[in-house]
């Protein structure tokens, strides 16, 4: 006999359908599956076997041939354990044909319990998106799968519980929807905490109200790593799309909180230095998501920079220009979003002292150019901001005085991204970064003194097209914090200075 289980795969982090055709006839007994899958799929028919024998269910001896369509596209994982052991009770004549509008999916145990799965939340939205009535899924899976809506959710805890489903005896009561939530973590940290550095409290908060690449250099204990860990709290709560987005990468990588699916919380990603290329953008074996696409609509915090590989460094240009990571191999293409904003830190030298105003800097102008010359013309060419930490006195550590909340910086922070949210239907970009070169001619429209004094800049730093549409979009930050229209010439000096600071580090110059 014949039967045919609609179920799920993953290509990246988008799901398509999976037809799991089980034909079984009496014979020698043999248990093949065909379809292209991958190791773990292929030893299903153990598992499945062993958890048929567990539970008291009977495989005739039989030719079993499990096939995965479509036979083109390669299978990988343990979800369709559940699949397979549905489809040979229909096959023998155990159970009714499963219902053609119901999908499902599950790891199995050798005892009969379903275990979890990566992946659910991008099957069940394929699942909705394919008009399905009904998604069987294991119920430790069931609150992400219920953040899609107008799909019902059935948990499976045991093969039990879904064969008296099937058969009328007891029904499986479907997941409620899961509810979404703007509110922010109370555990968050706070710019309160952070003495002194005005100024590079200041490029932190307009990199946050345009979502512009930062970087912040100083000498070690300034303070660089606790302004970039504060800059969550003081970015716009995500929106039920951008969440949406995000948890669907997180459930690829099985990150995804299981009581919590969707968090209004931004994304803050710190890797080790020592992460490897494929670990910060992405791919393996089998393909999974990389540091920033977890970091997509978030931030991607990379402290000491100049310590990360090259081959790590040079393979976020593209992701970052493009927002997306293409992973091409012999026999498929996925892609990973990584939309989000970069924020680095760096020491100025191996020391870490060059330009302190009382420690000495002990290394060579040799060895501090080849030192900060790991961070290549091109990477810093895609930072938008870059800013000092120089180190805090005494008076500012020993006073009361504590520094601005974040509470009141996001204030300001969500005025200047609504004001770029109005012009979304002119730009098509939803923050100043992502707007593109014929977007920044519309938008970005200076004074009189402003177009002088960027025509001098541009040619006294020798700025590229890229740095100086990127001066450009700042300015338009720092405008939009201020609720100008038009970019004066103190706004077009603010976003220069954040420029000029490369020619300082990077100019060779003591």
């Amino acid at each position: 006999m014949f039967a045919k289980i609609t179920s799920l795969g993953l290509a990246g982090v988008d799901a398509f359908p999976v037809s799991v055709e089980v034909d079984f006839h009496r014979g020698l007994p043999v248990f093949e599956i065909v379809g292209l899958p991958d190791a773990s799929v292929k030893e299903a028919r153990d598992r499945v076997k062993a958890a048929m024998g567990n539970c008291g269910l009977e495989l005739p001896p039989g030719r079993v041939v499990v096939n995965l369509a479509p036979a083109d596209v390669r299978k990988i994982g343990a979800l369709y354990d559940l699949p397979i052991l549905i489809g040979l009770l229909v096959a023998t004549g155990q159970l009714a044909p499963f219902p053609e509008d119901c999908a499902l999916v599950g790891e199995l145990s050798l005892s009969g319990e379903v275990r979890p799965c990566s992946g659910i939340l991008p099957m069940a939205l394929e699942s909705s998106r394919r008009g399905l009535r009904r998604f069987y899924l294991p119920a430790l899976n069931a609150a992400e799968g219920a953040a899609v809506k107008k799909l019902e959710i059935c948990p499976v805890a045991h093969v039990q519980e879904l064969i008296q489903e099937l058969t009328g005896e007891k029904a499986i009561s479907p997941t409620a929807s899961a509810l979404f939530s703007q509110e922010y973590a109370k555990a968050t940290p706070d710019f309160r905490e952070v003495r002194g550095q005005l100024l590079a409290r200041r490029a932190a908060e307009i990199a946050a109200a345009g979502n512009h690449n930062f970087l912040l250099i100083g000498p070690p204990g300034s303070g660089k790593s606790m302004i970039a860990k504060r800059l969550p709290s003081i970015l716009p709560p995500l929106s039920f799309e951008e969440a949406m987005d995000t948890a669907r990468i997180y459930s690829v990588a099985g990150l995804l909180s299981p009581g919590q699916p969707l968090q209004a919380q931004r994304p803050f990603r710190a890797p080790h230095h020592s992460v490897s290329g494929v670990g910060l953008c992405g791919g393996g074996s089998p393909p999974g998501p990389g540091e920033i696409s977890l970091a997509h609509n978030g931030v991607l915090f990379l402290d000491e920079l100049p310590e990360f590989s090259r081959q790590a460094m040079e393979g976020l240009r593209q992701p970052l220009e493009n927002g997306e990571v293409s992973i091409v191999r012999a026999g498929y293409r996925l892609r990973f979003p990584s939309s989000c904003m970069l924020v680095a830190a760096m020491n100025p030298c191996p020391c870490g002292y060059f330009g302190h105003p009382t420690h000495a800097c002990s290394c060579s102008q040799s060895q501090r150019l080849r030192y900060i010359g790991r961070v290549s013309g091109p990477l810093l060419d895609r930072v938008d901001l870059i800013a000092e930490a120089m180190p805090v006195q005494f008076n500012q550590l020993s006073g009361e005085e504590e520094g601005e909340s974040s509470a009141d910086i996001r204030l300001r922070v969500l005025a200047a991204r609504k004001r770029q949210l109005e012009r979304q239907a002119q730009t098509g970009a939803d923050c100043n970064a992502r707007l593109s070169p014929a977007a920044v001619r519309a938008v970005c429209r200076l004074d009189a003194p402003a177009g002088a004094f960027l025509e001098r800049a541009f040619h006294s730093l020798g700025l590229s097209a890229r740095a100086y549409d990127r001066v450009l979009k700042v300015a338009r930050t720092i405008a939009d914090l201020e609720g100008a229209e038009l970019i004066g010439r103190r706004q077009i000096a603010e976003a220069v200075q954040y420029r000029g600071l490369d020619r300082k580090y990077w100019g060779g110059g003591e």
